[in-house]
């Protein structure tokens, strides 16, 4: 009986993965450091980005909502509006518009960056 060891596929498979795995981290660092910029723009300390719970909580003081919408984007399909509605106050806040939450709520990996590291400034949130 013979056996063939398909060693080439595997190796394959792992390569893949790796790359994956590569590209995954560096668009997650480009993430958090637009982030931190972008709380540091609104005076907020940066690395309040890297806390989980405290992060969302700095996130809403940014765009002059109260704590307790933390527990909003904790329900189920509602949490999707409150979340739209929170991105485009981020949008206002740093004097940008409708354009600005669209690009930062479909290319996340685009829109932030540009709010962070771009000419925008921190005017304060919008009022209601």
């Amino acid at each position: 009986m013979e056996t063939y060891d398909d060693v080439g596929g595997s190796g394959m498979l792992a390569a893949m993965g790796t790359t994956i795995l590569v590209i995954y981290l560096g668009i997650l660092l480009v993430l958090l450091a637009s982030l931190w910029k972008i709380f540091t723009k609104a005076g907020k300390p940066g690395w309040a980005v890297i806390i989980p719970i405290y992060s969302t909580i700095v996130f809403l003081e940014i765009v002059g909502k109260p704590w307790w919408w933390l527990f909003l984007f904790c329900i189920p399909i509602i949490n999707i509006y409150f979340f739209i509605v929170a991105v485009h106050r981020l949008s206002l806040s740093f004097g940008q518009g409708a354009g600005t939450t669209v690009l930062l709520l479909l290319i996340g990996i685009i829109g932030y960056p540009m709010l962070a590291f771009g000419s925008a400034t921190y005017i304060g949130p919008p009022k209601d």
